[in-house]
């Protein structure tokens, strides 16, 4: 949904995602995609380029198969602004070998249920991961983000600096997991709560 290939998005843990899409129904909010599963594969080369520039170059399968990439980006007024450059490709094998061919391998996995709804001009996605429930909001400007995120009765306050995946090494670091990819199957003996993860819950009373 990034326009002029730029995204504008914050991102919030919840502990719940049932109230959030039912303030969504009642807003008038359009369900894309509902809920599904979808899989990642992030891509570096062998020197870790990537990873230390913050960059990413993921491909996705979820309602379609996507080769995206990001560039580090900024924060701005509690939102994450970067560049992102997506394509829509009809073959996920195919795909993948084309970027192997490149030199890039597969640096980590990870798993998600997701469903996605727009408002007015924005996206909202309900995300389910290993590590907990979460919802996104990507707008063309902070200011329409923290708008609607107090429409959701979500604290502004309590945005993500970090990426899924930057959230995961976090706290993969700080707390030894075992696990290497941010997928279900990692996580079937983990449970990590908000203060595991350092984030506060968007959604808390």
């Amino acid at each position: 949904m990034a326009k002029n290939n730029l995204e504008i998005e914050s991102k919030f843990y919840v502990n719940d995602l049932t109230p959030i899409k039912e303030c969504l129904i009642s807003l008038g909010a359009v369900c894309i995609a509902p809920r599904g599963f979808e899989y990642n594969l992030r891509f570096d080369n062998i020197n870790k380029s990537l990873q230390r520039q913050h960059k990413v170059l993921r491909l996705r399968k979820y309602d379609d198969v996507r080769l995206t990439f990001k560039d580090a980006g900024e924060r701005i007024d509690g939102a994450l602004s970067r560049t992102e450059i997506e394509l829509v490709v009809n073959d996920f094998d195919l795909a993948q070998k084309f970027i192997e061919s490149l030199g890039y391998r597969v640096a980590a996995v990870y798993e998600k249920y997701r469903a996605m709804y727009t408002f007015e001009t924005a996206l909202i996605t309900l995300d389910e991961l290993p590590f907990g429930k979460f919802v996104e909001i990507e707008a063309e400007t902070p200011a329409q983000i923290k708008a609607l995120a107090q429409k959701l009765e979500l604290n502004p306050q309590a945005s993500i600096p970090l990426s899924y995946q930057g959230l995961f090494e976090r706290v993969k670091a700080e707390k030894k997991l075992p696990a290497k990819n941010l997928a279900f199957w990692e996580f079937e003996k983990i449970q990590l709560t908000a203060i595991d993860l350092g984030v506060i819950p968007a959604d808390a009373a």
